[in-house]
């Protein structure tokens, strides 16, 4: 019969191919659970009132078109609807595609049992195919991982979470409108179980049977295969376990297998008494904990509570007689084990000859140690006792107190097992390389030494005193062929004719009375010890590596082994050199890899990479969160150095006077610091003796961990300290802004100095990791922070910023803001344009009521001291986009209140016509433009509002520009002077081709534009208010609505000699600065038509004002408006560094001279 996996075996190739997809699809939902978006749970009340009208679980198919309706009525929720698809329909098209595949997974099995049936696969029925070692294996798998992953799913993923991402799947998909669409089936599936995780949660009835039958499978298929479950052993595991008391272990993962495939069948359970008595006396005598897969835990007195004949069938099991023997026996093992495996691993104690001649000894000892440990972990567990349940407290005790169990006892037995298994694979491993050529050497050692003999007895040879005996040279000759035409290849017939020749030797020198020379038995002697070396290696055999695998499997622990975390830490704390050993644990935690990946790699399938790498990566960052003690450790005894360093010793300074020499020696503080400083360089130490090791498919080199976990201790630490140092009070009387800065620059500095420190001893590069990372925590809190303006928010797992291995720490705050968002709150509240009075002159803010100083642009130069240029440039990108939302807010102010307002367009429409032409003088003027202004006043404090925001959001980030360009020219002035010129020359170019285009211009899909842009903004060189934000459409009006909304504001300040434009009344406040650079940004918006007739309109405005003052009064003098307007036009020249003919064109020369007396 042709070999059932062989490539041309349709049959075998078919359930492997189903068999790998399953494990696949396993790795694919254990993934995925990890990334489920929170907001599906609605775990707390913000989000239930945010989203509770758009996220509906499987109530929504009673009635689709109620819910649609409901939500298209409201314009709102549709907004956030939209917004919610865009951010999730990613992650929910991943979470469906995973749900199909389960749904496919049961389909094709199905349709395979009827092919086999049917006879498609010529030659095979189910029968024939059971009767297969390889066909027997792959049908029970086949239906144990569908088990497996409606388990996981319901674990992993709860019911309500499901029926709500596939709900919103169905939404947002186009699936709803293809007929090919399985999506019912795959609802009707995976619909709640009403199950749930947590500890000391009611089981719903029939679970998980029922959840079992929603895809009904062959029963006929069902009921074989719980049959050779039960009588056969499918994986020959037993051959390794000779022992009968290891037998339920050698069964473990067949006993895995029935338990889940028992629940497609539960009459078995419920009431066959005597079926269930044969399968618990089989695998489940003396345990009832067992792993089902990768490490999921179950305990069958929970599990089959509910079941009749089972729980029947394991009451003896259950008896404390039965108890206290199993667990007393175990406990017992594990110190003689110790005892036993310590002596082993002492150096120089496992010799070539020692492990050749003692392999049984050796396994049985391994097969103890892992088959104690193997019942100690499991039984002991603490989340496979339901602390609820009596019943279960109490077995659990009395395995805690007859085992006498200690987690740090076991632990250490795990941890020398592990490193005597490693040892002895690795003797193996070398031994089978070198077995030829060893072999062939001892054979030729050997016949030389015969061949010598013989020439002895030539009486040729000079040996002292023995005498010619031509019968002894040629039998001798004759051994010597004899070993020389033993053949390696035919290893038994070689073993048993080298046998045969050391009885020889042994005969010859009794017979022949060779024992009185020494030298002849010397050469005999080493001869049989060379023949006894042949017989030793050619036993070498690959099959003892087969059965270590076996006995070695951890896989059962792969989540058990994070309950022993904390021991490994403290014993690392202790002795860092633990790490070697630690190295055969995970080692030994990888071969549980062997389990997903095998089926995956026999088939050949395209998953085994993913897989692979999936497995691979949880057990790296396993290792990584281990070692983590390691740079948590340094970072502590570095506290300690740099406090030292700063509060103890002092600085020597360049000259010293000799009788000061022992003040400054301050030996006790630097010894201190110098006991530090050799403890973090031998926990560096520690972690390098691990050496670079492949975990899974991982490398994974200890020098990089290193580096990881002390970026990772850096940036908790550093995330802590940003969070911590910037929460405000915003009712406190003077702003703690400037103290909290300073503080902040201090700890940043301390930070900074202890990694200087450091940096030579761990051998690392302390400089770079300090920027990388501090810039990767304040760009990642400003991304988080602008997502708040975003309609598609950069989520966690899409941000550039954020990593798995270097996580940066999301604090929880009140308001949800991060400390960049506190950072600019604060500044923006404290510098609020109607509560100070901005001075340019001398870049600082003044209290409008009490004439204090507020702040200057020393509070720039302190966030640069504390977060760096990265702060500043995060602070000016926060505050791009809170511009463009409050442009964008402004807009929809102006469409609603006033382009649609058939009020004010009725009094805004007959103005403008009033003020044509343009260049001539209005009459009348003073009342035409108070009557205008006045039936428009409710409009006005809206427009004031964003308009002030926006000009002091702009004068912000006039001055980070101004702080960045500062210190860039001062700390990298090369750089200053490479970006400037740059830049000059790039705009020479596009000047160029505008003006001629055949000359280049850079592509569309050249990025040195854009990539540039970003280098200038971080040096500081640009202009915020030569930038468009926002995109805009023509609006009819627009300049005339802003020209008014200016004169409505002139009669609120007035000017004052030595301080500009002031604000007149405190009781009506505002600030000149902000609203002169507020209109010029929002005019930048729009084409440069409306800022012309804006500047016309008020040049009108100065004409006609001042044409009425000269005809009212005899001593003309230049009104008050006027003035302000005018002033306006001079601020909006050096604003916008516009030439003076701009506005010349719409005043007199001569105005304006007037107005410079006034100056």
């Amino acid at each position: 019969m042709v070999d059932f996996l062989a490539d041309n075996n349709l049959c075998g190739q078919a359930i492997l191919r189903i068999v790998s997809r399953g494990n696949a699809i396993i790795a694919e939902l254990l993934r995925l659970s990890e990334f489920i978006p929170s907001v599906f749970r609605l775990r707390d009340k913000a989000e239930q009132q945010k989203y509770g009208d758009i996220i509906c679980d499987f109530s929504y198919f009673k009635g689709p078109d109620d819910y649609e309706g409901k939500l298209d009525s409201k314009s709102e929720l549709q907004d956030l609807d939209e917004e919610f698809r865009e951010n999730h329909i990613e992650i929910l098209t991943r979470f469906y595609l995973a749900f199909e595949s389960v749904h496919k997974y049961v389909f094709d099995l199905n349709r395979f049992l009827e092919d086999l049936n049917e006879g498609v696969y010529i030659q095979q029925t189910l029968e024939t195919v059971l009767l297969n070692e390889d066909g027997k294996q792959l049908l029970c798998e086949a239906l144990y991982l569908y088990g497996v992953m409606l388990l996981v799913i319901d674990h992993k993923i709860e019911g309500e979470v499901r029926e709500r991402m596939l709900v919103s799947y169905y939404r947002y998909s186009a699936a709803r409108s293809s007929s090919d669409s399985n999506l019912d089936d795959i609802c009707k599936l995976l619909r709640s179980t009403g199950y749930s995780s947590q500890l000391g949660s009611k089981r719903p009835p029939n679970y998980p049977e029922s959840y079992f039958q929603r895809v009904p499978i062959n029963k006929t298929f069902i009921s074989m295969v719980v049959g050779r479950l039960r009588s056969d052993d499918i994986y020959n595991q037993v051959s390794a376990y000779p022992l009968p008391e290891h037998r339920s272990t050698a069964l473990g993962t067949q006993a895995a297998l029935l338990y889940v495939i028992l629940y497609f069948e539960p009459s078995t359970l419920h009431t066959q008494q005597a079926k269930m008595r044969e399968i618990v006396d089989k695998y489940f005598p003396d345990n009832w904990v067992i792993s089902i897969y990768m490490g999921i835990t179950v305990n069958l007195i929970e599990a089959w509570e509910p079941y009749k004949a089972a729980k029947m069938a394991l009451h003896y099991t259950l008896e404390q007689s039965n108890i206290r023997e199993q667990a007393g026996r175990y406990g017992r093992n594990v110190d003689c084990l110790r005892q036993q495996v310590q002596q082993f691993l002492k150096e120089g104690f496992l010799r070539e000859e020692y492990v050749l001649d003692h392999i049984p000894k050796l396994l049985n000892c391994l097969r103890d140690c892992n088959v104690t440990i193997r019942w100690l972990m499991l039984h002991t567990a603490d989340f496979v006792y339901d602390p609820n349940n009596k019943r279960l407290r109490q077995i659990k005790d009395q395995v805690l107190n007859d085992s006498k169990y200690s987690p740090k006892t076991l632990f250490q037995l795990l941890l020398d097992s592990a490193q005597f298994e490693f040892v002895l694979k690795e003797m193996f491993k070398q031994m089978l390389s070198e077995k030829q050529v060893k072999w062939e050497s001892y054979q030729k050692e050997g016949s030389e030494r015969m061949t010598e003999l013989a020439e002895v007895f030539s009486g040729v040879k000079p040996l002292t005193r023995v005498e010619k005996n031509e019968n002894l040279q040629a039998w001798f000759r004759e051994i010597s062929k004899q070993i020389s035409s033993l053949n390696y290849d035919d290893s038994t017939a070689a073993g048993r004719k080298t046998v045969q020749l050391i009885q020889a030797l042994e005969e010859v020198q009794e017979f022949h009375q060779l024992e009185t020379n020494l030298q002849i038995c010397q050469f005999l002697a080493d001869t049989r010890r060379f023949l006894h070396q042949m017989i030793r290696t050619i036993n070498i055999k690959e099959e003892v590596l087969i059965t270590m695998q076996i006995i070695g499997d951890l896989s059962y622990a792969w989540q058990l082994i994070d309950s022993y975390t904390s021991i490994m830490q403290e014993g690392i704390r202790a002795s860092p050199s633990m790490v070697t050993k630690l190295k055969a644990t995970f080692l030994k935690l990888a071969s549980a890899l062997d389990l997903p990946l095998m089926r995956i790699n026999q088939a050949n399938s395209p998953d085994l990479l993913s897989v692979s790498q999936y497995y691979s990566g949880e057990l790296v960052a396993y290792v990584r969160k281990v070692l983590q003690i390691i740079p948590e450790s340094m970072f502590r005894s570095l506290a300690k150095i740099i406090k030292l360093q700063t509060h103890n010793v002092m600085e020597v300074p360049t000259r010293l006077d000799k009788d000061k020499l022992k003040d400054y020696a301050q030996l006790d503080a630097r010894y201190e610091v110098a006991k530090f400083t050799h403890a973090i360089s031998i926990f560096t130490e520690g972690i390098l003796m691990m050496k670079t090791t492949l975990v899974g498919i991982i490398k994974v080199d200890p020098k990089q961990l290193l580096e990881d976990g002390i970026r990772k201790e850096l940036v908790r630490k550093v995330a802590l300290a940003l969070h911590k140092g910037f929460t405000f009070n915003p009712k406190a009387k003077t702003s703690e802004l400037m103290p909290k800065l300073k503080e902040m620059a201090a700890t940043m500095d301390g930070f900074y100095r202890s990694f200087e420190y450091i940096q030579d001893y761990v051998s690392i590069y302390g400089l770079k990791i300090w920027q990388e990372e501090v810039s990767r925590i304040i760009n990642y809190n400003v991304e988080q922070e602008c997502n708040n303006f975003l309609r598609t928010k950069i989520l966690d797992w899409q941000s550039m910023y954020q990593s798995t291995h270097i996580p940066i720490p999301k604090f929880q705050q009140a308001d949800g803001s991060t400390f960049i968002g506190r950072l600019c709150g604060e500044i923006l509240r404290i510098t609020d344009p109607k509560m100070t009075c901005y001075i340019e002159q001398i870049n600082t803010w003044y209290d409008m009521k009490t004439h204090q100083e507020v702040t200057n642009k020393q509070l720039f130069s302190e966030i640069q001291n504390s977060l760096g240029t990265f702060g500043l440039n995060g602070l000016d990108r926060l505050l791009c986009f809170m511009i463009v939302k409050e442009l964008q807010i402004f807009l929809n102010m102006l469409h609603r209140n006033v382009l649609r307002d058939r009020a004010v367009m009725d009094t805004i429409k007959p103005f403008q016509n009033q003020l044509t032409p343009i260049e001539g003088i209005v009459a009348n003027s003073s009342k035409v433009y108070s009557a205008t202004v006045t039936k428009n006043q409710k409009i006005w404090s809206y427009y004031l509002d964003s308009i002030l925001k926006v000009g002091q959001m702009q004068i912000l980030r006039q001055q980070i520009a101004n702080e960045l360009s500062y210190s860039c020219k001062f700390d990298s002035k090369h750089l200053a002077a490479a970006l400037e010129n740059l830049n000059q020359a790039l705009l020479a170019d596009v000047e160029a081709h505008y003006q001629d285009p055949t000359l280049p211009y850079p592509k569309d899909n050249n990025t040195l534009l854009y990539e540039i842009t970003a280098y200038m903004e971080a040096a500081g060189i640009h202009n915020p208010l030569s930038k468009i934000y926002i995109t805009t459409r023509r609006l009819p009006y627009f300049p005339v609505v802003n020209f008014l909304f200016l004169i409505s504001q002139l009669p609120k300040v007035q000017y004052v000699k030595n301080q500009g434009m002031v604000c007149k009344k405190t009781t009506d406040p505002i600030d000149w600065p902000p609203l002169v650079v507020g209109l010029v940004t929002l005019l930048k918006q729009f084409h440069s038509r409306y800022t012309e007739h804006f500047l016309a309109l008020i040049g009108q405005f100065v004409r006609s004002t001042v044409e009425q003052s000269t005809t009212s009064q005899k001593i003309p003098e230049m009104p008050a408006d006027a003035v302000a307007a005018l002033m306006f036009l001079e601020n909006y020249v050096y604003y916008t560094k516009l030439p003076r003919k701009v506005v010349e064109a719409h005043v007199p020369s001569f105005i304006f001279d007037e107005f410079r007396t006034i100056l």
